[in-house]
């Protein structure tokens, strides 16, 4: 990647510029820090997609441990994050499959799970009988209830105060920017 292909988030948070080298890095003032070798160097896309890949599986992880705490065993995080999808909608596979960005034989998989614990009814749509609706049961919605309440109680316990609220905000913002480009990219080509 060259220079100009780097993504300056300078506006954004604290100067710091992406760029690519792929080692395994640290923060350290806006720039990583080689951990082998202790070299200070630029970050790159690579390395900010595989630390999102990274918090994803921390954050699933996360999740299991509410689940375990909870006492359910008959599903995993990525059932739990599809059932906070759902939230009070009713909705179809295809809206859950957008909303969600989902691979549509893991969601098939997953609902069926979901289903046989008794987490989700499936409607056949008055419309069209091959599509169904789906929308959460009683159980379904306790536990999301117990998941919103596990994660705000996380939320209380590590954020600090108003810089924590904005530097997630920025973080939000920047990710969802980094996704939108992504998604032209692979779509129409760079």
């Amino acid at each position: 990647m060259n220079e100009n292909d780097a993504l300056n988030l300078s506006e954004l948070s604290d100067g710091l510029r992406i760029q690519n080298n792929g080692q395994a890095a640290q923060a350290v003032s806006g720039y990583a820090q080689d951990v082998e070798s202790g070299d200070l160097r630029q970050i790159t896309y690579f390395e900010l997609a595989r630390l999102m890949e990274r918090a994803s599986r921390r954050f699933s992880g996360l999740i299991r441990a509410a689940l375990t705490k909870l006492r359910v065993d008959d599903i995993g995080p990525a059932q739990a994050m599809i059932l906070l999808a759902i939230g009070d909608s009713e909705l179809s596979v295809a809206e859950l499959l957008e909303r969600g960005h989902y691979v549509g034989s893991n969601v098939s998989y997953y609902l069926k799970q979901l289903a046989d614990g008794d987490y989700i009814d499936r409607v056949a749509s008055q419309r069209d009988k091959r599509s169904a609706r789906i929308k959460l049961t009683a159980k379904g919605r306790q536990l999301r209830a117990n998941l919103r309440d596990a994660a705000m109680a996380y939320e209380r316990a590590v954020k600090r105060g108003d810089q924590d609220q904005r530097m997630l905000e920025t973080a939000f913002q920047t990710l969802h920017e980094l996704e939108l480009a992504w998604a032209n990219g692979s779509r129409f080509g760079v």
